[in-house]
């Protein structure tokens, strides 16, 4: 029995989302690298500095990935721009796996961030281009979701090689590093064998493949289907506009209004997902163990159980976020964040750990992370990469995304080299920063961010070209052309009076 054709564009998904899985994975296992004994032994105590780098020119490499990722994804297409991720990523962590010394390490890190970089960008996109519109929100949410796979399972294998191996084996680190190969050689060997992104097979002069893609994707390979051949007609329409009127190059999305303005909104949601606080939260909350007497193989324990957290607020976003829509998940997300930051801000204020005694305050603070962490997860986490992966029109999708994830990690460059000197200077102060920014994002989003859930891609045009740019009481059905459902009408129409007519002859 054949899959429903929604069920073959999620798998699909899903299997595409082992490169959202290796940048979860990565960012989880280093914490458990650098704080290994062996690890300290083998590269003789390496200072402060040097393990900052060893996390930094990871992220580092994954900024310039994601440049990359925008022309490559234009020019040889989303499978085999993931393909290549994929081996860059696979170098990458055999040079870590394999380190003698840190410049040896570094150079695994900077090119395992590269491969992660250009894969974090054209996942979602990819996902994007194939979902049926009502499912589009769940599909590209698996990015988020993945990432919490990754880092569940870095917790986990942390912990295991942690205790399974002692302090002077070096397997304690190197396992652990070994491991994120794995996934990434499956996601190169297996994804030429599935479909490419039907836009951009039209796009790129090649519409009868394009046709049978969207056949298999949406009807089982019926090309007479009348959904798949009111897509393809859109789809096509829209090309041949842009072709001829609009998107002749990447300059388009600063000369354009309506680009510009999808460039402006992705970029700033992205920004503002590091804004809310939620590296520098984590970062401080290990601190935190540390001070309260919980160490070595508990802290990762503490660790596990707020990745098992991450884990199913995203799944419940998965769930619920193309009946949600867009807009309201991640305003009331963000006043969820900032909720929980006051509450945490005060308690660190009040009872400093581990000058305060006050174990119950302590406790009560990584309680806090914890539910911070499942508002973050459920809402404004997934949509970051959500919403930037359907706002854009196919000549500017690619790199309207890349510049979008070059944002995002950017900003988790920037809190994460800030968060400990800023903690160490000003304390909980600093949190107050946050406590802000979530507000703000709020407030910033409820007046501009307009509603794209269940719109066809090809239909974003219309809305940011029509839209005002103050729109704080958009209606779902605001601004919805219902373009392709009168041409799914038409399609069926026509096909019910030609076999009418073949009923009479």
């Amino acid at each position: 029995m054949a899959l429903p054709p929604k069920w073959y564009q999620f798998l699909v998904s899903v299997f595409a989302s082992l490169g959202s899985l290796l940048y979860g994975y990565d960012l989880g296992v280093i914490a458990q690298v650098i704080a290994s004994q062996s690890f300290d032994s083998y590269f003789n105590s390496p200072t402060d500095n040097e393990t900052g780098a060893v996390v930094s020119v990871f992220t580092g490499g994954a900024f310039f990935g994601a440049f990359l990722a925008g022309p490559a994804g234009d020019k040889l297409g989303r499978k085999w721009t993931i393909f290549m991720g994929a081996l860059i990523f696979c170098l990458g962590g055999a040079l870590q796996t394999a380190a003698q010394n840190m410049a040896y390490l570094y150079s695994g890190r900077a090119i395992a961030g590269l491969g992660v970089g250009v894969l974090v960008m054209i996942v979602p996109l990819y996902q994007a281009e194939l979902a049926h519109p009502s499912i589009r929100g769940r599909v590209t949410a698996l990015q988020q979701f993945m990432l919490g796979v990754g880092a569940l399972a870095a917790a986990w294998i942390s912990y295991g090689t942690y205790v399974g191996f002692s302090p002077d084996d070096n397997r304690q680190w190197r396992v652990s590093l070994v491991i994120q190969i794995v996934p990434a050689a499956i996601l190169a060997a297996l994804i030429l064998l599935f479909p490419e992104s039907p836009r951009w097979l039209i796009d790129h002069g090649k519409p009868e493949e394009g046709l049978r893609t969207l056949a298999q994707l949406h009807s089982h390979g019926n090309e007479s289907d009348p959904w798949v051949v009111a897509e393809y007609n859109q789809i096509q329409e829209a090309i041949t506009y842009e072709h001829e009127h609009e998107a002749k190059s990447y300059s388009e999305l600063f000369s354009d209004r309506s680009s510009f303005r999808r460039l402006f909104l992705a970029c700033s949601i992205q920004a503002s997902i590091q804004m809310t606080g939620v590296s520098a939260i984590q970062y401080y909350s290990v601190t935190i163990y540390g001070e309260m007497g919980i160490e070595g193989d508990d802290t990762l324990k503490y660790q596990a159980i707020s990745s098992v957290i991450a884990l199913i607020a995203q799944f419940l976003c998965i769930l619920f976020i193309d009946y949600t829509g867009r807009r309201w998940p991640l305003i009331l997300g963000n006043i969820g964040n900032m909720i929980t930051f006051i509450i945490a801000t005060i308690l660190l204020a009040k009872f400093p750990p581990g000058a305060s005694g006050n174990t119950s305050a302590s406790w009560g603070f990584i309680v806090i992370t914890w539910i911070y962490n499942f508002s973050f997860s459920a809402t404004c986490g997934p949509l970051s990469w959500i919403i930037p992966a359907e706002i854009f029109d196919t000549k500017t999708r690619s790199m309207g995304v890349a510049i979008a994830t070059m944002v995002s990690f950017g900003f988790n460059t920037m809190i994460g080299q800030v968060t400990k000197p800023a903690m160490t200077s000003v304390g909980w102060r600093y949190y107050i920063l946050f406590i802000v920014c979530n507000l703000t994002n709020a407030i910033f989003f409820w007046a501009i961010l307009p509603e794209t859930a269940k719109r066809p891609l090809e239909e974003m045009n219309y809305l940011f070209k029509h839209a005002p740019l103050f729109i704080p009481s958009m209606k779902r059905t605001d601004y919805a052309t219902h373009d392709l459902e009168r041409r799914v009408e038409e399609v069926e129409a026509k096909q019910s009076m030609n076999d009418h007519v073949e009923i009479k002859m």
